[in-house]
């Protein structure tokens, strides 16, 4: 893949529904990175969403569809394209948190960083960038 890519675990894109410098973020470098997350990432965050715009008081209604917009720059990753590095994902992974596999999947198939809040992609050999550290791989 030529230029920079990354691919966004689920806590981030709650994060980018829920508060506005991750959103901002991804939006203000949208034409320089290209975004990806798992489907199952994006199930995730419509799964867990509801209830904890719920418990915040938040519209569920229009906070979902930030979701949706988001779909216009982080582009879904179907599970046919990155169950190839299936097995290899779990080696790596599995002992810390097998669930996040997708997720190492997609960096290793696209051979790019991960965005996540999650310590458990640590030592999985492929760079992991968290939100206050995520504007010095923009730049």
């Amino acid at each position: 893949m030529t230029g920079k890519a990354i691919v966004l675990d689920a806590n981030i894109l709650v994060r980018a529904v829920l508060g506005k410098r991750v959103r901002e973020l991804i939006f203000e470098n949208a034409s320089t990175i290209k975004f990806f997350a798992p489907d199952v990432a994006y199930g995730d965050a419509q799964k867990y969403l509801p209830a904890i715009l719920k418990k915040r008081g938040v519209d569920a209604a229009a906070a979902m569809l930030v979701l949706d917009r988001l779909e216009t720059i982080v582009q879904i990753m179907n599970s046919e394209v990155y169950e190839v590095a299936r097995r290899e994902a779990l080696q790596r992974i599995a002992v810390r948190d097998a669930d996040d596999w997708p997720v190492l999947a997609c960096a290793m198939v696209l051979g790019c960083p991960v965005w996540t809040e999650d310590a458990d992609f640590f030592g999985s050999g492929v760079a992991t960038w968290t939100s206050d550290r995520i504007s010095l791989y923009f730049s």
